[in-house]
């Protein structure tokens, strides 16, 4: 991969695209971004908008693109279909937006391609599979953005609620991008001291029931989110930039993106989160951890609920 040009392509100009481009740019990660949309007016709009900010940040070009620009792309995104509405599940918009992501993943088979495509749309484990499915890519190279941002989300509470730097806090959520979600407490770890014993240390509350909390606090945080303002976006702009730095700089990160499983964690031919290396390649190498009973008991119980949504609906449609 070339260090002096790096080329990322969004399909989707909605506010989690727009987000994404605008945290992009900041970065001085890329030096080419073509934002792809059915309408025509809004991606003209967004391009004008953001182009005149250019001369506060690093040189780059921004501009209108077509589905010809994934030929030359490192990274494909894909954050177009419905928004989840107030009171709506993530698997309530499966219908609709797998619909969406098949035509997309149709106009991308036509422009062929070595980029990574990160898939962003929700429900995002059942939209992985079906990118995957039909484009027929390797694995490693078709990746969801998971949950990433509910890690994120947990490091962030837990540094909140234990005083520390959330940048000194390592902590997973595995599973579903959504209701069934697990907090792997037993990944969790302050300054290398284990969750529990750094509780035990702390003796400031209640762990056992303040864990509970903050897993619920993680869960239902895109709810609230979308109660108050709508929908969700900075954080996961956020996320995506995160995950794109370590693609692009091929650092080996470890990030809960969606992945589909083999085999590991006793799963197969699902598409969920789980620690994977996160490099140029995309989805470098899977860490297929131990996970103590009651979570491994969990997050199987999430891959149910993914496996269920994907037995009313057909790939090959």
């Amino acid at each position: 991969m070339e260090a002096k040009r790096r080329k990322v392509v969004i399909i989707g100009a909605g506010s989690v695209g727009t987000a994404y481009i605008y945290a992009l740019l900041q970065t001085g990660l890329v030096s080419e971004i073509a934002l792809i949309d059915l309408d025509d007016k809004v991606v003209a709009g967004e391009v004008m908008d953001l182009s005149h900010g250019l001369p506060f940040i690093p040189p780059v070009s921004i501009h209108a693109g077509s589905y010809s620009d994934c030929r030359d792309a490192h990274i494909i995104v894909i954050t177009a279909g419905a928004k989840q509405k107030s009171g709506q599940s993530r698997t309530d918009m499966v219908k609709n937006n797998a619909s969406i992501i098949k035509s997309i993943c149709g106009q991308i088979e036509n422009h062929p391609t070595k980029a990574v495509l990160i898939m962003v749309t929700n429900p995002v484990d059942t939209l992985t599979y079906v990118a995957l499915d039909y484009l027929g890519w390797p694995r490693q190279r078709v990746l969801g953005s998971g949950t990433v941002l509910d890690s994120a989300r947990l490091k962030y509470m837990l540094s909140e609620h234990c005083r520390v730097d959330a940048r000194n806090v390592h902590a997973y959520v595995l599973g579903e991008h959504g209701d069934s979600e697990v907090v792997a407490w037993s990944m969790a770890h302050i300054a290398g001291v284990p969750i529990k014993h750094y509780c035990r240390i702390c003796q400031g509350c209640n762990s056992r029931r303040e864990h509970k909390r903050i897993s619920e606090q993680v869960r239902d945080s895109a709810y609230h989110i979308i109660d108050y303002k709508g929908s969700t976006y900075y954080g996961i702009g956020m996320s995506l930039v995160r995950i794109s730095e370590a693609i692009l700089r091929d650092e080996h990160s470890v990030l809960t993106v969606s992945v589909k499983l083999e085999g590991e964690y006793g799963i197969k031919d699902l598409c969920l989160s789980v620690p994977c290396v996160v490099g140029e390649n995309g989805i470098e190498r899977i860490i297929d951890a131990k996970l103590p009973a009651e979570e491994d008991e969990a997050l199987r119980a999430s891959a149910d609920v993914l496996r269920n949504l994907l037995i009313p609906y057909s790939i090959s449609d």
